[in-house]
């Protein structure tokens, strides 16, 4: 079944006020709201960005979404979890400092802002999942337990996922910092010999120690490692690689599995919002200003997070005239999440795309 995804382009030469005033259109048009009932606690699951980021979703955005919650009679809730890499967002104190420093307060979201610590065992909820991978999803139980559940993405690549969308938000997004390790769990970094220059670049962002040097080069002890992959960007001589034909294929199925374990109660009371603005060749958890690598798009909405992360594909590639994704990370093919999804059953990646001008 194809199911809708909305669309309203923006340009790149808009201003936030006019973008937001496509935004409150796309909200209205959209139908979201129907997803909340009266006295419903309403989460929004968005990425608050690493220090030094610019690429996340602007909180004038946010916080439209979140008023048109509060609104229709719900409760919003911004929320985001913590890390598995060292950083700002590695505990609630820090990223919750840190996600105030760009703008989400709740003075200007007009909702609560929290980020849950998962060290406290009633922030943790375990979901049977029985999936082909995940067994138990390990999931920060502000979400499992939200009555509606709203994913506000920023479209973009990503180093071990080809892309980040609606599913990896949720997916990823919403695990316990135990169900993203267990996510990544198959990735082991291996060291190429011949360019390693011994700088020490990686031994010093590795958060669990699993790099030391041995003879001058980098060694990693993968009993140790939890798969964060901080190592590879941080290592200037692409000494750092992963073992691509192993498993770290699998991080995908299990993320789809994960975002299917996180929606299982919230059929009918979940909505989702791609940003294909300001989409960049990485993550918002890398700590630097990445550049456009395409023209902004616009601002797509559906119920359905794998037709809304396919319609955003491909319009980021329709724009660049290529796979641009699939170029930038030749190793990932971001398509398997979809392919996962749909195959059990969160979504279709058929759609139909209604533009709103």
């Amino acid at each position: 079944m194809k199911n809708c995804v909305f669309f309203a382009p923006v340009s790149g030469e808009e201003a936030e006020p006019a973008v937001r005033a496509r935004l409150d259109e796309l909200i209205r048009r959209s139908g979201c709201n129907s997803v909340i009932s009266s006295g419903d606690r309403v989460v929004l699951k968005l990425h608050f960005g690493e220090q030094g980021n610019k690429g996340f979703v602007r909180p004038s955005y946010v916080s439209a979404i979140a008023q048109a919650a509060a609104r229709a009679g719900g409760e919003p809730v911004v929320s985001d979890t913590n890390t598995l890499y060292r950083g700002r967002r590695m505990n609630s104190t820090d990223h919750l400092k840190l996600a105030y420093e760009h703008g989400f307060t709740p003075d200007a979201l007009k909702a609560q802002v929290v980020v849950p610590d998962d060290t406290r065992p009633e922030n943790v909820r375990a979901i049977e999942a029985n999936g082909e991978y995940v067994k138990t999803a390990k999931i920060a139980a502000i979400y499992a337990g939200a009555d509606a559940l709203i994913g506000i993405t920023h479209f973009k690549g990503h180093l071990m996922t080809g892309f980040g969308g609606a599913v990896k938000n949720i997916g990823m997004g919403c695990a316990t910092r135990e169900g993203k390790l267990f996510q990544h769990s198959d990735l082991s970094p291996i060291v190429v010999i011949k360019k390693c220059t011994g700088c020490k670049a990686c031994v010093s962002v590795c958060p669990a120690g699993a790099i030391t040097m041995k003879n001058g080069m980098a060694a990693v002890d993968t009993a140790r490692c939890i798969g964060c992959a901080s190592c590879i960007p941080a290592c200037k001589f692409r000494a750092i690689d992963l073992d691509w034909e192993g498993g770290g294929m699998s991080i995908q199925e299990k993320m789809a599995e994960y975002a299917m374990a996180v929606l299982g109660n919230k059929k009918g009371k979940a909505f989702f919002f791609n940003f294909l603005i300001k989409i960049t060749k990485e993550c918002d958890c890398l700590a630097k200003d990445d550049p456009r690598i395409v023209p902004d798009i616009g601002i797509l909405a559906s119920e359905d997070p794998v037709a809304v992360d396919q319609a955003s594909l491909d319009l980021v590639i329709a724009r660049a005239g290529e796979d641009i994704l699939r170029k930038l990370h030749p190793h990932r093919d971001g398509t398997r999440q979809l392919a996962h999804a749909a195959k059990i059953g969160m979504g279709s990646r058929e759609y139909l795309l209604e533009t709103i001008n």
